[in-house]
């Protein structure tokens, strides 16, 4: 089965590569594992919701869209290491939807001695209507252990600076608003993910077998234990967006997110974030992920129309 794939190697990387298209199917089976992955059980994906019945959420297509690349290469040579995701969200996916994921990758290029690529997708529903768009930026076949904990090189595309503070006078923003004050803190998710949820969320029933599946892969890496794959960390923070501006997060939500820090099985995360602007109906935050030292696995930006008429907090089940 694997014979016509490619070794997930740099120099093996052409641009363009088309890659799909390919079909899935959200179903509640699907929902139930993200769910389980994500610790993120909000009753919108599992009863009724402001669409009209169940819905996947947000960044259910997480791993449909990244491993887009696994119908032209060979999964379990893969060794890259995520290091920026940016997303934009444009229509919610009623559970039970047959959606359609179609990219490649557009770009590679080299820096400080490591190989860069850079993959686009997007997700359509069954008539057509977009879904999600993704880019992700990753370093393509490196050892893990060289990389993870030391400066990316991702930190020099930045265009604008994370302040990564709060205004502890301010009240906590529970609820998006274009009232809202610069500073002012949003609420906080922590969590701390389990070898079950990471095998889940990256694959490992599919035979996949890698940093974030197996310890044995990590050593073999140069890492002390599993590591948090980058867009499950994406995952949990689009939790949070979700609880901060309801529906519209669905429809007009973006992420612009740079992986910064190793998150590792087991470590303590916790997502927040801070408002930066109101912009005309879109209120803009700055985003991070901290663990329980201090450190900052990842950072960056996300907004989304506010619509106060009719977004509200998503219940859990």
């Amino acid at each position: 089965m694997t014979s016509r794939l490619k070794e997930a190697r740099f120099e093996l990387v052409t641009i363009p590569e088309p890659m799909g298209p390919v079909t899935v199917t959200v179903d509640r089976r699907k929902v139930l594992d993200y769910a389980y992955s994500e610790d993120d059980f909000g009753s919108w994906y599992f009863q009724d919701s402001p669409f009209g019945g169940p819905v996947g959420h947000p960044l259910v297509l997480a791993n449909d869209l990244l491993f887009l690349f696994y119908e032209n290469y060979d999964g379990n040579t893969a060794q890259g290491l995520h290091t920026h995701e940016h997303l934009t969200f444009h229509s919610p996916i009623p559970v039970g939807e047959t959606v359609t994921i179609e990219g490649g990758y557009t770009e590679k290029y080299e820096r400080r001695g490591q190989g860069y690529v850079v993959l686009e997708a997007e997700a359509r529903g069954a008539d057509g209507r977009l879904l999600v768009r993704h880019t992700g930026r990753e370093i393509m076949r490196t050892v893990a252990g060289e990389v993870v904990g030391k400066s990316r090189a991702a930190n020099d595309e930045r265009s604008r600076t994370v302040l990564g503070t709060v205004d502890p006078s301010l009240p906590v923003l529970k609820r998006a608003s274009l009232d809202a004050s610069a500073r002012a803190a949003i609420p906080t998710r922590t969590t701390a993910f389990t070898q079950d949820q990471m095998s889940v969320f990256s694959w490992a029933g599919r035979g996949y077998s890698n940093v974030h599946t197996h310890k044995d892969n990590a050593a073999a890496s140069g890492l002390e234990r599993t590591i948090v794959q980058a867009q499950q960390q994406t995952g949990f923070l689009v939790a949070n967006l979700v609880d901060v501006f309801g529906a519209s997060f669905f429809t007009s939500g973006e992420l612009d997110l740079r992986f910064v820090a190793p998150a590792f099985v087991g470590d303590e995360l916790t997502a927040g974030g801070a408002v930066s602007a109101v912009d005309g109906d879109r209120l803009e935050l700055e985003v991070w992920i901290d663990k329980a030292d201090g450190t900052r696995t990842a950072l960056g930006w996300a907004s989304a129309q506010v619509d106060q008429a009719t977004d509200r907090p998503v219940p859990l089940i």
